[in-house]
């Protein structure tokens, strides 16, 4: 299984394409003005206190003010009011919490009201960015990620995690980690540990507690409300994230990026510092790795799937919705159970891919082709569960319904990934021809290529859809070759994934956009 990372970067935001043998399954979007990124920690001031919710709106800088529910803030909130209240003023120059005597635990059960206050300061962080019309959903159990483990301020817990399955490996590790956690912090151990010696994982937890330090002496004279520790940069965070042996290659096409991510990469594996390659090509990198056009077709309403079967995923205000059709693949398979199970299968893994590849989340419901075997169902509902445990966001699958119904809820944290893939009807848009698209659109990039020859331009790059580009190339005489006849100038034609059915420009020797 070979995974690659590209990294695509424009002026203002970062795009990043996760593949899995050559096919994408995950695409986020670093926007260069989101100050709200989830890890985010924030000095703020709670605005008022709801009992109805049991909650507080809280004022973080965002238009919307944020939402802490009573069960987001933790046993230990009145250490942490009192604890940030004492080095806000400048009290408390120590932020280790090895002498910091902890208050009595809050109620499980209590009321928002009998614990804040309006006004109050507080530090919380952002675990749910804003969403539609919500503000960000925040909690005031602090946590600070590394590579390798979790640090979590005035906690005495040492967790492991649930996905490393042998006894003993939890064993040694909660030994190990138990040696170097310092007083009144706790620690979680991420699944990547696994193996891992203790000196790697104290180099990481050093980095914690400085980042921790470094957090701490800010609030003396931050304003209220302001980010006091932001998360690593978008490349770094997915990198600890996500990273491991099975990465093949990480592609980047900005020289500055490329040089962070080799150093972070030299850093958390050593050993792979040479996977991470600079991409320097005229063809932009997503489209050299087949990326815009997977985009294109993996981001409609209606999927494509192997063997002529196809998805429809609908999405309403209270969930998303998905349809499994076997379209064409009914008519070639004599057993009808035997074909509900193929294309169920198919569907299966699609769908896992689709909800990583969207970021969906909230509750989905997948209506599968129904199938009569019990023993089939089940070889379904398993095979969904092995294709979702790459998912990263916490979720939960629960066994098909009588009606063949599988419902899925998965962590949403972050608004979904949306991307347009329908165009207008070209023949429309361009009906003022009276003639058809690809006609009426020729006739306009003669026009253009007319008006720039006169101006004297040497060698032109023309670059257009890739059904326009075949337009102009195929067949004989080519509209290009009649170019050449006319004009005496040959111009190169590149076809572009990205480009909309109508979209072209024309480009000088130097790679400059001149139409």
């Amino acid at each position: 299984m070979d995974k690659e990372l590209i990294i695509r970067s424009s002026s203002e935001d970062v795009d990043f394409a996760l593949l899995k043998d050559g096919k994408l399954i995950e695409l986020h979007k670093d926007e260069g003005g989101n100050d709200f990124s989830v890890g985010d920690v924030f000095i703020a001031k709670i605005r008022k206190t709801v009992p109805g919710l049991n909650a507080a709106f809280v004022n973080v800088g965002y238009e919307k003010d944020a939402f802490l529910h009573y069960h987001d803030l933790g046993p230990k909130l009145p250490s942490l009011l009192k604890f940030t209240k004492r080095v806000s003023t400048g009290k408390l120059k120590d932020f280790s919490l090895k002498n910091f005597p902890f208050e009595k635990d809050i109620d499980k059960g209590g009321s928002i009201a009998d614990v804040l206050k309006s006004n109050q300061s507080l530090l919380v962080q952002i675990v749910k960015e804003p969403i539609s019309t919500k503000g960000p959903r925040i909690s005031s159990e602090l946590s600070i990620a590394g590579r390798y483990i979790v640090l979590v301020p005035f906690s005495d817990r040492i967790s492991i995690s649930q996905k490393i399955e042998s006894k003993e490996e939890k064993d040694r590790l909660k030994r190990l980690v138990k040696s170097i956690t310092p007083q009144g912090f706790g620690i979680i151990v991420r699944t990547v540990a696994e193996g891992k010696k203790v000196a790697e994982l104290d180099k990481d937890l050093q980095n914690l507690l400085s980042r921790w330090t470094a957090m701490c002496k800010k609030l003396n004279r931050a304003h209220h409300p302001s980010k006091v520790l932001g998360e690593l940069n978008k490349a770094s965070s997915m990198l600890r994230d996500i990273f491991n042996d099975t990465f093949t290659s990480i592609h980047v096409d900005d020289e500055e990026l490329y040089y962070q991510i080799k150093d972070y990469v030299q850093e958390i594996a050593p050993n792979k510092e040479s996977i991470v390659k600079l991409y320097q090509s005229n063809v932009p990198i997503f489209e050299k790795f087949g990326i815009e056009r997977q985009i294109k077709t993996s981001f409609g309403k209606t999927v494509s799937m192997s063997k002529g079967a196809y998805l429809i995923i609908e999405h309403t205000e209270a969930l998303h919705v998905i349809d499994v059709n076997s379209g064409n693949r009914s008519n070639k398979a004599n057993n009808q159970e035997d074909t509900a199970l193929e294309v169920n299968l198919i569907a299966a893994t699609e769908i896992a891919r689709q909800l990583r590849l969207r970021d969906m989340g909230g509750i989905i419901v997948v209506d599968f082709i129904d199938m009569t075997n019990a023993e089939n169902r089940q070889k379904l509902f398993n095979h969904f569960r092995d294709e979702m445990s790459d998912d990263r966001a916490k979720h939960k699958i629960l066994p098909p319904s009588k009606f063949g119904l599988i419902q899925i809820t998965r962590q949403r944290v972050r608004p979904e990934m949306n991307i347009k893939t329908r165009e207008e009807n070209p023949d429309a848009i361009m009906n003022g021809e009276e003639v058809e698209a690809p006609i009426g659109l020729v006739q306009k990039m003669t026009h253009d290529l007319e008006t720039l020859l006169k101006k004297d331009y040497k060698k032109l790059t023309l670059n257009t859809h890739p059904f326009i580009a075949a337009f102009l190339t195929k067949g004989f005489p080519s509209v290009r070759s009649k170019w050449f006849f006319e004009h005496k100038k040959w111009v190169k034609v590149l076809p572009r994934d990205a480009y909309t059915y109508l979209e072209y420009h024309f480009f000088d020797k130097d790679g400059k956009q001149i139409k």
